[in-house]
């Protein structure tokens, strides 16, 4: 059991003519429905974030071939063209959404593209979609104060059981940035798991606050999808996003190293 890899699939927005700012990690609606037959095709068993940490937590066995369908922001299409797509296989999935920029009374108007509406995000949860969060306003948490950390993980968390009468309990890292200090807040605030991107399998090994997510994209043709589903080459497919996570690596954390010694010789 602690040897099962599952891949939870990464989707952000899904639209036929998205942004130049969504346009990368956007699928077409025509993609997004081949992708689940394929899917339902291999017989793969999808499941929400709260079902594989729970299985894992508590030793309880998972699903034949289990896979993880979660979307991160909270764009419209997600309702108007995957629920409809979900719905006709049966497959949960799972919503992160940044409540800052969904649409309705705590909209800050920083969404990148057609957001959901409240109502809408009510509407996937019924249907049996898991909401998450995904922070207030979007920003690198692994790079604002504790202060500004704590009030994007609870406001957050606040918003939505304000909306749904339910508290997430699962938590997506924006831009999928974490770092000890924000696994632990993300803990101490009450999520009982967090998700990551860093293009990989998810494995019980990696703990509920670091699951590994592999990225769907504009660019993932028929083929690559098969192979990301199914756990082949996905090294090779990652590689250059790899790559440019570890240079950038370097680069935010040079910044940080400033800014601690700026607030250090203030």
């Amino acid at each position: 059991m602690s040897d099962v890899r599952v891949p939870i699939l990464m989707y952000h927005a899904v639209a036929t003519d998205p942004n130049d700012a969504t346009r990368a990690l956007s699928v077409t609606p025509e993609a997004f429905a081949e992708q689940m037959a394929v899917l339902a095709e291999r017989g793969l068993s999808p499941v929400t974030t709260a079902e594989l940490a729970a299985c894992w937590r508590s030793g309880r066995a998972l699903p034949e071939r289990p896979v993880l369908i979660t979307f991160d922001d909270g764009y419209e299409g997600v309702h108007r063209h995957a629920l409809p797509v979900l719905a006709k296989h049966g497959f949960p999935a799972t919503l992160f959404v940044s409540t800052g920029w969904i649409r309705g009374p705590y909209d800050t108007g920083g969404g990148l593209d057609t957001m959901l509406d409240w109502g809408q995000v009510r509407e996937l949860a019924a249907a049996g979609v898991e909401i998450g969060g995904h922070s207030h306003s979007h920003p690198q948490l692994d790079q604002v104060s504790d202060a500004t950390l704590r009030f994007e993980l609870i406001h957050c968390k606040e918003i939505v059981a304000d909306q749904l009468g339910a508290v997430p309990v699962s938590f997506a890292y924006p831009y999928g940035y974490s770092s000890r200090r924000v696994r632990q807040a993300v803990h101490e605030t009450g999520y009982a798991q967090a998700l990551a991107v860093g293009n990989g399998l998810a494995r019980r090994a990696q703990g509920p606050y670091a699951l590994r997510r592999v990225t769907v994209r504009r660019s993932t043709g028929t083929d690559e999808f098969e192979r990301l589903v199914e756990g082949r080459a996905i090294g090779r497919t990652f590689a250059r996003d790899r790559a440019l996570t570890k240079g950038y690596a370097v680069v935010r954390r040079t910044r940080q190293a400033r800014r601690l010694v700026s607030r250090l010789g203030a």
